[in-house]
């Protein structure tokens, strides 16, 4: 299996492409391709593929200078568990290799892997949403 890692300045992703790993992860029915490619447009995106096929996806949110957050690490469930989400984690981190802190918020059974990624839960912090749909 070889995969690739690259932004999507390097190569392209489609915003149908994103929707179906989000579909096979079973997230975001209710998101749109129209609203899925104005975030493509607006975010730092990384995907993984073989053979031309997107098997994962990632993002980062970032001012450019101190914060950024990294969200949506997802990849296709036939291929969990051969370090893609490791590999699409450590091309974000050198894409914003600038940037002070990077931030993500994660399930408590991922904290082991991104632990593993160089990040460290903070015990100083929480969580808060505001939703507005």
């Amino acid at each position: 299996m070889t995969i690739e890692v690259l932004t999507s300045v390097e190569k392209s992703i489609k915003a149908s492409e994103v929707l179906e790993l989000y579909k096979d992860a079973g997230w975001w029915n209710e998101r749109t391709e129209q609203d899925m490619e104005k975030m493509l447009s607006q975010t730092l995106a990384v995907g993984a593929w073989e053979n031309n096929k997107l098997i994962g996806f990632a993002r980062a949110i970032t001012d450019g200078v101190f914060r950024a957050y990294i969200e949506d690490v997802v990849i296709h469930s036939s291929f969990n568990r051969n370090g893609i989400g490791t590999m699409l984690i450590a091309k974000l981190i050198e894409e914003l290799s600038n940037i002070d802190v990077i931030s993500l918020f994660c399930e408590e059974d991922l904290i082991a892997f991104y632990n593993k990624n160089e990040f460290k839960k903070s015990k100083s912090q929480f969580v808060m949403h505001k939703v507005n749909r």
